[in-house]
């Protein structure tokens, strides 16, 4: 065999392995596999708390609105800001960071990450961290990935930049058209526990134009249940979940 010819095998029988290497990590998308398997991942944390995220903010024509929201009923959370966005409206990062909030970055792009290299991945969390960083006064250390989808590069690139990962147990499916107040409400907890992370969105600007209004409307009687049934809500880092040796739930 020439040369030539054994350097075309060994490609042709490395790129699977490869590629099912780097994708290996998508297995963390399946919601009831992550809750059960891989709990830190997932966002669990102390069983008499959930912690509230907000995903692809800031937005101007949304966000304060939720931020007000939340004034009003003393609450602070996490939100997972996405870089593009961040550039754009400065002033409302330092508003999140201002008003007690913790910020995380959700990338620069929306983007797969399953569809980028290490290098294309490492530059957009970089990219995305500096920034928001530079904007809130402090250096994020929360990295939630596009569409709830990691690839073994995301987790090199996080682990590089001083990030941890966090997905959530249960969201609002509040993206689509057709979602409302009460089908937000109704998702989000019918499928809450204590010690569960709660994924909304504060933005439209990769969903359904004017989605965002359905996560609103919803969110003052998700805070109404969770204090029903005796549960605290704030972000991350008052979840028991991450830095030190909080046990997890």
């Amino acid at each position: 065999m020439t040369a030539a010819r054994l350097l075309r095998t060994t490609v042709l029988v490395a790129l699977p392995v490869l590629a099912a290497a780097h994708a290996a990590p998508v297995v963390s998308t399946f919601g009831p596999l992550r809750n059960r398997t891989m709990p830190r991942l997932a966002g669990r944390g102390r069983a008499d708390h959930v912690a509230l995220t907000f995903d692809d903010g800031p937005d101007p024509l949304s966000t304060p609105f939720f931020l007000r929201a939340l004034a009003e009923r003393k609450v602070t959370a996490t939100f997972f800001l996405l870089g593009r966005q961040a550039r754009r409206s400065p002033g409302l990062v330092r508003e999140i960071a201002d008003a007690g909030h913790e910020i995380g970055i959700h990338g620069w792009h929306h983007r797969p990450l399953l569809l980028r290299g290490p290098r294309a991945t490492y530059d957009d969390f970089a990219r995305a961290r500096d920034t928001v960083g530079d904007l809130a006064g402090r250096p994020p250390a929360l990295f939630r990935p596009p569409y709830g989808v990691m690839s073994t590069a995301a987790h090199l690139a996080a682990r590089r930049l001083g990030l941890t990962p966090v997905l959530w147990t249960s969201w609002g499916e509040d993206w689509t058209a057709r979602a409302t107040p009460e089908s937000v409400h109704r998702t989000v907890t019918g499928d809450l526990h204590g010690g569960g992370t709660i994924l909304l969105h504060d933005s439209d600007c990769t969903s359904a134009p004017g989605a965002w209004r359905s996560a609103l409307g919803a969110l003052p009687r998700i805070l109404d249940t969770c204090e029903d049934r005796g549960l605290s809500v704030g972000p991350l880092r008052e979840h028991g979940w991450y830095g030190g040796e909080a046990p997890l739930i």
